[in-house]
């Protein structure tokens, strides 16, 4: 069996790129945390050590995305997709009705799931066209009666993201934020509650990130299983059970990393201009490489695109992986290439592909 450790760029969706520094820190450490003895693989969840590591992790989230006081703070398990079914189990009433507006796949995920839990206006303006655009405001008929309103903010099998999040008036606000998370600033206040998987900004999989308002957390009917009860959680501050207690670890160290490296607005100028680096390639292309998302709906975290086809693709993909460039190949939903670039991508890998893609072209035009 071969074996390498030369680290290659990974443009995967998720499980995602992971700081180099954060890497180090956790490989030297992994025997013995300094001052503990044992490894953190090991620790109670109980112990203080654990309690300094998911207190300072909440009080890192709260500094780079400016949470308000009256939010609190989950680390649950069972990704974004536990949280299509907790959403409208803690949040739609008996005979109440919710407006999700659908981007994409994860959109779509989300509807199916609630409407296990009760009735779903389903907005979904730009299926038609292949969930190419973020809609219009015209294009929305939101019900100013909605127990919430529910939108993806990236979608990351189309590549398409929200340049800024919906207007819904008094009606609470929810958000899978899962892969734009902690990439650009956002006003928490405009939301009730975000809910984000870690395995791609915030660290790896196996965590789920709950930013609530506190005043949701009446509307969690009385029986609900503790598991899926916001209340449960919110009570034992995370550990209602035994958490993720590696991967809150290694999200205590990304957090630390993103505030040395500047913080969210820094990571957002950083992170528009990877993206622009591959936009410019698609779009100086003449038409070789074809972006899926239009202008003004275009993902600065997931770069989607097409190839004049799918033989070309499949050789596309193949020799970026040969190149030192992986995971390419984009979702069977959609097919073609798909570039992740996540916090932690460095810009490097953007122009190793860039280069590629130019090089590419010239020899199969």
């Amino acid at each position: 069996m071969t074996t390498t450790t030369t680290r290659i760029f990974n443009f995967g969706a998720g499980p995602a790129v992971l700081p180099e520094p954060v890497l180090a820190e956790a490989q030297r450490d992994l025997p013995a945390l300094p001052g503990v003895g044992m490894s953190v693989l090991e620790i109670s969840h109980r112990s203080k050590t654990f309690d300094e590591i998911l207190q300072g992790a909440e009080a890192d989230i709260r500094k780079l995305a400016g949470i308000p006081a009256n939010y609190r703070v989950l680390f649950l398990q069972g990704g974004a997709t536990l949280q299509f079914s907790m959403v409208p189990m803690n949040l739609l009433p008996a005979g109440g009705s919710a407006d999700y507006i659908v981007t994409g796949v994860w959109g779509q995920k989300a509807v199916k799931e609630a409407q296990k839990a009760g009735t779903v206006r389903v907005l979904a303006p730009t299926e038609a066209d292949g969930f190419r655009s973020i809609p219009e405001p015209r294009e929305l008929a939101l019900d100013p009666k909605a127990a919430y309103v529910h939108f993806t903010s990236n979608e990351t099998i189309q590549g398409i993201e929200w340049p800024r999040e919906p207007e819904v008036g008094a009606v609470p606000l929810v958000c899978d934020m899962s892969s734009d998370i902690l990439s650009r600033p956002i006003d928490v206040s405009k939301y009730a509650l975000i809910y984000a998987g870690a395995q791609k900004n915030l660290g790896p999989s196996g965590v789920t990130l709950v930013i609530l308002r506190e005043d949701l957390l009446s509307r969690s009917p009385k029986n609900l299983p503790a598991m899926l009860d916001y209340n449960a959680h919110a009570k034992e501050k995370s550990l209602y059970n035994t958490p993720p207690v590696f991967g809150i670890y290694i999200m205590r160290l990304t957090m630390r990393w993103l505030l040395a490296e500047g913080g969210v607005e820094a990571a957002a100028r950083r992170n528009a201009e990877k993206a622009k680096i591959l936009y410019d390639a698609i779009d100086g292309s003449e038409g070789f490489y074809r972006g899926h998302a239009k202008p003004g709906s275009r993902s600065n975290m997931n770069v989607t695109f097409r190839l004049p086809s799918e033989e070309l693709e499949t050789k596309f993909v193949s020799e970026t992986k040969a190149a030192g460039l992986d995971g390419l190949k984009g979702h069977r939903f959609v097919g073609g290439i798909r570039a992740s670039l996540y916090n932690a991508f460095p810009r490097a890998g953007v122009e190793a592909l860039a280069a590629f893609m130019k090089d590419f072209r010239r020899r199969n035009v």
